[in-house]
C-alpha cells in the first residue's frame, strides 16, 4: 500500500477529476489524503480518501458567479489581474498546506491537477527530497510550441500565418497582458524555493515528473520537443455510473437519430445560453432531442424550456443526470458547452460534436475540436437556433466528422487513466 497526497484548488471542476482518482486508488488498497477546500469536504470523504483542509488563504472561490472585484482592469488586460489574483496569489499558502501534509506523513505520489499552484514549487527540490509529482491533465494543454497562440483565446494554429501570428500575439500577451502575472510568479517562486521559476506561467506544468493527459493524443495541438513526461492516456470514467434507466430509455433504440445537448454541470444557470435555442433549433427536425439537467432538477430545467419556449417539444427527452457508458454508444451528435470532461468523454465512444462556449478554457476545448475534424466550433457562448441547426446537421450527414471523432476513439481504445495513475503509484 502507497500513501498518496492529493491536491486540487476548491472548483467543481477540478475536484470532481480528484475525487474519481481518489476512489479508484482507494478501492485499489493504497491510503490517499485529498487537500482542497472545506466545501469540498463531503466529496472527498465519500471517495474513501481523508479530507485535509486548505488554510483561507490558499481558497479563491473559482466558482462564484461575480469574480470582478473592484479595480480589476477591463478587457484583455482582466485576464492577466484574474491569473495573478486568483491562481498565483493562493500558491504560497498552497504549498505550505503541502508542506505540513508532507510532515505529517510521508507521501510518495503527489497527485494534483493544473491550477493548484502549490505543487508547482515544490518541484524545484531535489527528487530525492520529495514525492513524485504527478498532474492530471483537466484541461487543454497550456504550455508554447508549434505556433499555439495565447492560451484562452482559442486560436489554432494550422494553416498559412496563422503560427507567425499566434506567435505574435504570444509575445504581445506576454509583454503587456501577464507582464504583472509572470514578475509575480517570478518573485513568488524565487521567494518560496530560491531557485527561478525559469518559464512562464503556462509553461508551469512542465515541471512536474508525469503529466497525464486526459484526452487523445489527436485532440492535442502537436508541439516539437514535447517531453514524454507527458503522456496521452484518455479521459476518466464518467463520475455517474450505475443510475437506473429513465423510463424514456426505449426511445434511445428507435430510428431517429439521437442528439444529446448539455450544459456542463458548472455553467448551466442560465440555460438560455445552449440548451433553450438548442431544443428550439431541434424541435422540428426528426431527431430524438436528450437533455441533462446537470445537477438542476429535472422539473426546474423542463420548467425553464417551457419559460422560453410554451411547451416541451415531443422530441425532447430529460433527466438529471444519465450514465454516459450506456447513452453516450446510443448517441449520434453532442451539443455542449464546451467542458473538457464532456468532450473527451464523447471522443471516447466516437461521437461527432457541436461546441459552443468561451468561458474558462472552453474556447481552447472548441478550438481543438475543430482542428481535430470531429466537430464544429461555434464560437460564442450563446449560439442563435439557427446556427445550431445548421451545425447539428452537419455533423450528423457530413460523415467527415464521425470519422474524425473515430479516429480519436481508436487513439484511447483499451487506454485507462485510472490504470496509468496506479502504475504510477505503485512504481513511485
Amino acid at each position: 500500500m502507497a500513501s498518496v497526497l492529493m491536491a486540487s484548488c476548491p472548483s467543481a471542476g477540478h475536484v470532481g477529476p480528484v475525487c474519481a482518482v481518489a476512489a479508484d486508488l482507494v478501492r485499489r488498497g493504497h491510503r490517499v489524503r485529498v487537500l482542497t477546500g472545506s466545501t469540498y469536504a463531503t466529496q472527498v470523504e465519500s471517495s474513501g480518501a481523508e479530507f485535509l483542509a486548505l488554510p483561507s488563504e490558499a481558497v479563491v472561490d473559482l466558482d462564484a458567479e461575480d469574480r470582478s472585484p473592484a479595480g480589476r482592469p477591463v478587457g484583455v488586460r482582466g485576464i492577466g489581474y484574474d491569473v495573478e489574483h486568483m491562481f498565483l496569489r493562493p500558491m504560497a499558502g498552497q504549498y505550505a498546506a503541502l508542506q505540513a501534509a508532507l510532515a505529517a506523513e510521508p507521501a510518495s505520489v503527489l497527485i494534483t491537477e493544473m491550477l493548484y499552484m502549490g505543487a508547482y514549487p515544490l518541484t524545484a527540490r531535489p527528487r530525492a527530497d520529495r514525492p513524485l509529482v504527478v498532474l492530471l491533465g483537466i484541461t487543454p494543454l497550456p504550455v508554447a510550441g508549434g505556433g499555439t497562440g495565447p492560451y484562452g483565446m482559442g486560436l489554432r494554429p494550422d494553416g498559412g500565418l496563422r503560427p507567425l501570428r499566434n506567435r505574435v500575439l504570444r509575445a504581445l500577451t506576454s509583454r503587456f497582458v501577464f507582464a504583472d502575472a509572470e514578475a509575480y510568479l517570478a518573485a513568488e517562486f524565487e521567494r518560496l524555493t530560491g531557485v527561478p521559476s525559469a518559464g512562464s506561467v503556462f509553461d508551469l506544468p512542465l515541471r512536474t515528473d508525469v503529466v497525464l493527459q486526459l484526452s487523445p493524443p489527436g485532440l492535442e495541438y502537436p508541439r516539437p520537443g514535447l517531453p514524454v513526461s507527458v503522456r496521452f492516456v484518455g479521459p476518466l470514467p464518467t463520475p455517474v455510473r450505475g443510475l437506473p434507466d429513465p423510463p424514456w430509455a426505449a426511445d434511445l433504440d428507435g430510428e431517429l437519430p439521437v442528439v444529446h445537448v448539455t450544459q456542463g454541470t458548472v455553467a448551466n444557470r442560465d440555460v438560455g445560453k445552449l440548451i433553450v435555442p438548442a431544443v428550439a433549433a431541434l424541435a422540428e427536425r426528426p431527431v430524438l432531442v436528450v437533455l441533462t439537467a446537470g445537477g438542476r432538477s429535472e422539473e426546474a430545467l423542463r420548467e425553464a424550456v417551457v419559460g422560453a419556449l410554451g411547451r416541451v417539444p415531443p422530441n425532447v427527452r430529460t433527466a438529471r443526470f444519465l450514465d454516459y457508458t450506456r447513452l453516450l454508444p446510443k448517441v449520434d451528435a453532442l451539443v455542449t458547452n464546451g467542458g473538457f470532461g464532456t468532450v473527451t468523454q464523447a471522443l471516447a465512444h466516437g461521437v461527432p460534436l457541436v461546441v459552443a462556449g468561451r468561458s474558462e478554457d472552453k474556447a481552447e476545448v472548441g478550438a481543438r475540436v475543430a482542428w481535430s475534424g470531429a466537430g464544429i466550433d461555434l464560437r460564442t457562448d450563446t449560439p442563435s437556433a439557427d446556427r445550431l441547426d445548421r451545425a447539428v446537421g452537419r455533423v450528423l450527414f457530413e460523415p467527415r466528422y464521425r470519422a474524425a471523432a473515430r479516429r480519436l476513439r481508436e487513439q484511447v481504445a483499451g487506454q485507462s487513466a485510472l490504470d496509468a495513475a496506479d502504475a504510477l503509484v505503485r512504481s513511485a
